[in-house]
């Protein structure tokens, strides 16, 4: 459980040591762009990505048992996507079914065939969980194409250390400062020969801070689309210096973008012949184009037997309890219960497409159930989870929060867990939403060394 004492304190040291700070570590942040950027009604906005310096605080005996069945997940992800884009032999056994797998919106079929190095697809994993009441984790989300939230705990954590270091003395926090090191080793483990970069689509994407931190972090170099191209089955990066064969791409790009010439045609923001150099085997790309039919919400579902089915254990991390409409059993009770449950649409992120079914008057409730039994494929449900809240320091007091925590897994060599992590809370006052995109804000995650 989170190691926090009846007064607030982990053993002698007290955590709100950084509390009088928050303002000022906030104006740090705003100063150094850290910002969230949305979408909304056609026009992008940025706002301050909120931070709460009271931390998430892990005690060292919970953490080692997250680490391991992290790890444990995202090995049975990554055994699931080589299977799933090569033999198939999961479906063949009937765990997952056929037409539901191949139904995924994140299955691409431009991918089958095409072997990532190392047989590595998701090299940086981002595993959304809560802590019930009970002290029970659950894995909420899967996400492996393009999750961000890492910059973010990583340099709130250098800010509180320039503001309090006598803190972080007192109390014995594992040291988060290796993200980048981890990044860049997953990146080299990759390499087919030449530079390591990170793609971003520019300036106004909702994580463009990110991108820029972490190029920095991974010793990268931070490289828009115009600076990318392919030539004779390999890809360049060019600037005014001249130009360097690309041999790792971290690519912040959603997949349909990535390629204009084996995706969306008209992509602005994509490079050119960069799947027919994946293909080739010339260059690597983290995370693989096609993840998405691994971190489909639907077949979320099945992880748990996956791991059984892949590496014959026992998994180590519960799913939060949840129903398939798709199977005709669970679509019955799915719609005897949606009073009581989250329906989420399996192909929507960010905190959109959940509802939860208590909210809804009882036509709202009716045009729910209608769109469950029109198209079963794109909904799961689940049983409303009774999440811990943190201490959380708003308006001059401290208050409960609802909070998650998203747990980042790579995979390069070995598959490791980042003993740090970013914890979002709900802003208000007894909602479950924690996304920043639906104006959550962010704590910083301390893993205790013993």
């Amino acid at each position: 459980m989170d190691a926090y004492g009846p007064d607030g304190s982990v053993g002698t040291a007290p955590y709100t040591g950084l509390v009088p700070h928050t303002p000022k570590i906030n104006q740090q942040l705003a100063r150094y762009g850290v910002k969230f950027g949305i979408y909304r009604d056609g026009a992008f906005t940025e706002r301050l990505f909120p931070f709460d310096a009271i931390p998430r605080i892990i005690d060292a005996g919970t953490w080692q048992t997250l680490e391991r069945g992290l790890a444990q997940r995202v090995d049975a992800l990554n055994a699931y996507l080589r299977d799933i884009y090569g033999d198939r032999q999961i479906v063949r056994d009937g765990v997952v079914p056929e037409d539901f797998a191949f139904a995924s919106s994140g299955y691409l079929p431009q991918c089958v065939g095409i072997a990532p190095p190392d047989g590595i697809y998701s090299h940086i994993s981002g595993i959304d969980l809560v802590e019930g009441a009970d002290g029970t984790w659950y894995v909420l989300e899967d996400n492996l194409r393009i999750p961000s939230g890492a910059s973010y705990p990583l340099i709130a954590r250098s800010l509180c250390r320039r503001c309090d270091d006598t803190t972080f003395r007192r109390v014995p926090v594992v040291d988060n400062r290796d993200y980048g090191a981890r990044l860049k080793a997953v990146m080299d483990h990759v390499n087919r020969g030449g530079i390591n970069v990170v793609l971003t689509p520019g300036r106004y994407n909702a994580a463009y801070f990110e991108h820029a931190y972490l190029a920095e972090q991974a010793d990268a170099l931070l490289a828009t689309p115009d600076e990318l191209f392919c030539e004779d089955g390999r890809l360049y990066y060019r600037d005014a210096s001249g130009m360097s064969r690309v041999g790792a791409v971290y690519r912040r790009v959603s997949d349909e973008f990535l390629d204009p010439l084996c995706f969306r045609p008209d992509s602005l923001i994509g490079v050119p012949n960069l799947m027919a150099a994946y293909r080739a085997g010339s260059v690597a790309v983290l995370n693989a184009p096609g993840n998405g039919a691994a971190d489909d919400k639907g077949i979320y579902y099945f992880v748990p037997k996956m791991v059984e089915y892949y590496l014959g254990e026992r998994p180590i991390l519960s799913n939060a309890p949840t129903y398939l409409p798709f199977y005709p059993d669970d679509l019955a009770y799915v719609l005897d219960h949606a009073d009581t449950l989250v329906i989420k649409d399996v192909a929507e992120a960010g905190g959109y497409g959940v509802v939860f079914g208590s909210s809804l008057d009882a036509a709202g409730l009716e045009a729910l159930k209608r769109a469950v039994r029109a198209e079963p494929r794109r909904f799961i449900a689940q049983e409303v989870v009774d999440f811990t809240c943190l201490p959380t320091y708003m308006g001059g007091e401290v208050v409960p929060r609802k909070a998650d925590l998203r747990a980042f897994v790579l995979s390069g060599a070995t598959t490791t867990v980042w003993a740090s992590g970013l914890s979002r809370y709900a802003r208000e006052e007894g909602s479950a939403i924690v996304n920043s995109s639906q104006g959550g804000g962010f704590k910083d995650t301390w893993v205790l060394s013993r």
